[in-house]
């Protein structure tokens, strides 16, 4: 009884912080890896520790937008069996596990260098501010794209030691492909964002509008991951994947309307996290065949 307790208290927490979601980022931060592997040998360490430092992060910071937002979450009905507001998580239990979280990350960070230890802390410092935004400003997509495009830059520290203005082109590209489907996924709130005063783009400019900006976010993003084609002298195989990435972000926008968003989590926890894949292994790939 006690091990079927436990098994499900730890669905709990995975539930609580939507786990499975790392995938967004991390083939972004792989992919970072692999073109600085270009010019730095890679160890399993570097890669483990990488991986341990993303998941990490992302759980502190999902738990602490669960905590921060819980008067919210327990007011919407999408979000009130949270499990936070529907008590299968204590308010107590989820700061404990931002702290471990968060003691991971930095712990993590510091094996991975001197520079990433010292920007562990400002990192988690950013992170933390995603859930007082949506407070404040209609453009909380935008930072959420921003704080999460901050993972190709770690990884490429992490494995070079230090910053390359290169990467900033796969960081722009994830921080575009993610605030544009926020933007999307923000539609299923709009009417509660509005009555209890949270700011959205889809609350301040109405759904519509909405869809016709995320439209645009995507297509900033398409261009820089064909930026990056021509910066990084990638070869075909890379060009294919940017050709159907562009074609799976017309599948999203075709998928959901302003008046049915009723194929919502298809489009954004599928076709995303397929996207995200597909990135790693066309680069993966293309740098494979570039070595042999």
């Amino acid at each position: 009884m006690n091990k079927k307790r436990t098994t499900a208290q730890i669905v709990n927490y995975f539930k609580m912080i939507k786990f499975s979601h790392t995938i967004f980022a991390l083939p972004f931060a792989f992919s970072a890896v692999v073109l600085a592997s270009r010019n730095q040998s890679i160890s399993l360490s570097d890669i483990f520790w990488i991986l341990i430092a993303m998941a990490a992060a992302r759980s502190a910071a999902m738990g602490f937008n669960r905590v921060a937002d819980l008067k919210f979450d327990s007011k919407n009905p999408r979000t009130s069996q949270r499990e936070i507001p529907a008590g299968r998580i204590s308010f107590f239990a989820a700061v404990i596990f931002i702290t471990i979280s968060s003691f991971f990350f930095i712990f993590a960070a510091a094996l991975l260098g001197r520079l990433c230890f010292y920007l562990s802390v400002p990192v988690l410092a950013l992170l933390f501010l995603y859930s007082f935004t949506k407070r404040f400003t209609y453009f909380s997509h935008i930072y959420l794209g921003f704080v999460i495009s901050i993972a190709p830059i770690g990884a490429w520290i992490a494995t070079t030691g230090s910053f390359s203005w290169s990467v900033l082109l796969l960081s722009m590209a994830l921080l575009t492909h993610i605030a544009g489907f926020d933007i999307l996924y923000a539609c299923q709130d709009t009417e509660f964002d509005v009555k209890v005063g949270l700011f959205s783009i889809p609350a301040r400019f109405g759904i519509k509008k909405a869809f016709r900006i995320s439209e645009m976010i995507h297509i900033l993003s398409l261009i820089f991951f064909f930026l990056i084609y021509l910066k990084f002298d990638m070869g075909n195989i890379y060009l294919c994947t940017v050709v159907i990435i562009g074609c799976l972000m017309i599948c999203e926008h075709k998928l959901i309307k302003p008046d049915d968003l009723s194929n919502i989590n298809v489009a954004f926890f599928h076709i995303n996290s397929i996207i995200s894949i597909l990135l790693f292994g066309g680069i993966l790939l293309d740098e494979v065949l570039r070595r042999f």
